[in-house]
């Protein structure tokens, strides 16, 4: 297995710390001949870790300064297929038909990533809602972020609500601004996926579904109700008549709606 060797910074965040990459490698469940994604390797500290777990790994790194650090760094994992290595961007169709491609050969996948924070969630709905879904997914994002997601006391947003309709997530742990160089001006926290699947929203359109929930956010200082008559267009009677079979309050706004009463909210909008 090839050994990590220091080399310059690229200009990326990389992950320093080996405690936090057996804490990712743990919290993602990594079992020998597991097949794993990972979106943005950089410098292959962790790729190195999934290879040694007996993982075969798809690297898929944008930044083209990172590929022959990796190409030379994995020489004999390429050369034996335990790693593929794709240059590009994830969520480029040409690269994401290229990943589909191979993952159509396999029974399951799981995905790894430490990615910046501005396009987590484009990622979360890339592989929970828009393509063939992993078994699990861990990404190390910002704190708050993971802490607002898997808190039964902060308020939804539609990224964790999108979330908790495919899946259950979990938080695996503070990962410190210091673990990272050059080092960022916020934490960051491991957030795992498990339980990946469609079963909660069995029967639904999902278009529909998240149509309806974006329709609730969209103005946040207003009450649910009124946002979905506007948002659906729809008689405030007949939203209102909906909220009092399930007992949701109609002063309720939508980030106190927890993913269940959504789902059955939604349920019943639609038989109206």
């Amino acid at each position: 297995m090839p050994q990590l060797r220091a080399k310059k910074s690229l200009g990326q965040n990389f992950l320093r710390s080996s405690e936090v990459i057996e804490k990712i490698i743990t919290a993602s469940d990594i079992f020998p001949q597991d097949i794993v994604v990972e979106i943005g390797p950089g410098e292959g500290v962790l790729t190195i870790a999934l290879l040694n777990c007996g993982a075969r790994v798809i690297a898929i790194e944008k930044d083209s300064r990172c590929i022959p650090l990796l190409t030379d760094r994995f020489a004999d994992a390429i050369a034996d297929e335990h790693l593929i290595l794709i240059e590009g961007d994830v969520l480029d169709a040409k690269i994401t038909k290229e990943l589909f491609s191979i993952l159509e050969m396999v029974p399951s996948y799981k995905v790894v990533a430490n990615i910046p924070y501005y396009i987590t969630g484009m990622l979360f709905r890339f592989f929970l809602e828009e393509h063939r879904q992993p078994s699990l997914l861990t990404f190390l994002v910002q704190k708050e972020v993971a802490e607002q997601i898997v808190s039964k006391t902060h308020k939804e947003t539609i990224l964790s609500l999108s979330i908790k309709a495919f899946g259950d997530p979990h938080y695996g742990g503070k990962v410190g601004k210091e673990c990272f160089e050059p080092m960022p001006k916020v934490d960051s926290a491991i957030l795992t996926v498990k339980n990946i699947g469609n079963q909660k929203l069995a029967g639904q359109d999902v278009d529909k579904f998240f149509r309806v929930i974006k329709a609730g956010f969209q103005a946040k200082r207003k009450m649910l109700l009124g946002n979905l008559a506007t948002g659906l267009k729809r008689e405030k009677s007949t939203i209102a008549e909906a909220f009092a079979e399930l007992g949701i309050d109609e002063k309720v706004r939508g980030e106190d709606l927890s993913i269940d009463a959504w789902i059955q909210l939604v349920k019943k909008l639609a038989k109206k």
